[in-house]
């Protein structure tokens, strides 16, 4: 009976070790957020960069992102990124067609990490059309 004990005591042991020791990455952004502040709606696309490191002790691998709403796409990298190694994922607003006003959108990223999801967010104000430039739309 404490053979039997022993042995599960040690391969309780084990698999705790190993779960413990496996190498995971880790994705560290230096910012979440990006604020777009106010812009106008005569330039209603807007892109911004998201630089990220991999903090980590294994290879990073991005597997998706997924925007919150259809006016928002991200490019991010497709390839492993080594432990210690940055990469960047870029994100474009496209206010065309929208109402002016606040916003605040997400982007969700997948990745292989422990904990495998990540938000960053992105927000501003586009303001209405100048009315210089309404003008000209309306052959004025």
């Amino acid at each position: 009976m404490k053979i039997i004990r022993l042995l599960l005591l040690v391969l309780v042991t084990m698999t705790v070790c190993s779960a413990s020791a496996k190498k995971y990455p880790e994705i560290k952004f230096e910012k979440t957020t990006i604020d777009f502040g106010v812009f106008s709606q005569d330039d209603p696309v807007q892109k911004c960069v998201f630089k990220f490191t991999n903090t980590g002790k294994g290879k990073l691998v991005i597997n998706y992102v997924h925007a919150s709403c259809g006016c928002t796409v991200a490019e991010f990298p497709k390839d492993f990124i080594s432990p210690g190694a940055s990469g960047e994922i870029v994100v474009t607003y496209n206010g065309t067609g929208r109402m002016p006003g606040r916003f605040k959108k997400h982007v969700q990223v997948f990745t292989n990490c422990k904990n495998d999801l990540t938000r960053i967010f992105i927000q501003g104000e586009m303001s209405a059309l100048k009315k210089d430039v309404l003008d000209k739309k309306q052959g004025k």
